[in-house]
């Protein structure tokens, strides 16, 4: 019988621009009494990637133009929140008071770019924390070093929480990814009575983010990391958190 484990790993550092994070987990899975193992998944909150690639932008820095006035306008926001919105996004899709659907950079759809203004410093002035650039880029830096420094081999998931057209609430789901099989394709297989397959695929990345998600939380918790162990599908192989973006051409919603 299969049995994933679980490990929240509390008492975790605030984390602020230019921190080594990779000394600062270590540290805190030793402190806590935490070992890590080849064949481990560590899932990681985004927040904290961002926090340490210094994606935490003061709205005061930030000057918005005349698309982002218009916009800010008849959303009810601000107008250098609607700006960052825009400089992050591919596509603006809907809008109405309150919220801006688009099409971020990095092939998400969701509310405001997946900028966030929650559980953040805001020191003098407003703040707002931006999504990673290249979340598949930090995972791949964090698992080579870990790995290194640690003589393993571990899966990594940076997570965030999203949306979901037509779903109330948010889960977490995987904007990064290194080390581990994102996609299970089980198209061309039987099923038990000998059907052939033809749409399954398994998005094996964000039903290991929302597992870890649920359990790290996503208020006032201060635990942004995660273990799990147990997992042996599909280490070590396959590509980034990319690999989920359904493509344009087959989005029947825009």
């Amino acid at each position: 019988m299969k049995e994933l484990k679980l490990r929240v790993i509390p008492n975790f550092p605030m984390i602020k621009n230019g921190d080594d994070l990779v000394e600062i987990i270590l540290e805190s899975l030793e402190t806590n009494g935490c070992q890590l193992v080849s064949g481990d998944i560590l899932v990681i909150a985004q927040k904290i990637v961002s926090k340490a690639e210094g994606r935490l932008i003061a709205l005061d820095t930030v000057q918005p133009g005349q698309e982002a006035e218009t916009l800010a306008h008849q959303t009810e926001k601000d107008p250098r929140l609607v700006q960052l919105i825009l400089n992050e996004s591919a596509e603006v899709m809907r809008s109405k008071p309150g919220v801006i659907i688009v099409r971020h950079k990095l092939g998400h759809v969701g509310a405001n770019a997946g900028i966030d203004q929650s559980n953040i410093e805001q020191g003098e002035g407003e703040s707002a924390l931006l999504l990673p650039e290249n979340p598949d880029e930090s995972a791949k830096l964090l698992k080579k070093s870990i790995d290194k420094r640690l003589d393993i081999d571990i899966g990594i998931i940076i997570a965030d929480s999203m949306n979901r057209p037509w779903r109330l609430g948010t889960v977490g789901e995987a904007i990064g990814c290194a080390g581990i099989m994102v996609l299970d394709d089980r198209r061309g297989e039987t099923d038990l009575f000998g059907r052939e397959l033809k749409v399954t695929l398994i998005n094996r990345a964000d039903a290991i983010a929302a597992f870890a998600t649920l359990a790290m939380g996503e208020t006032t918790e201060k635990t942004p990391l995660a273990i799990i162990s147990g997992w042996e599908q599909g280490l070590g192989e396959g590509g980034g958190a990319a690999e989920i973006m359904r493509p344009i051409e087959d989005d029947l919603f825009n």
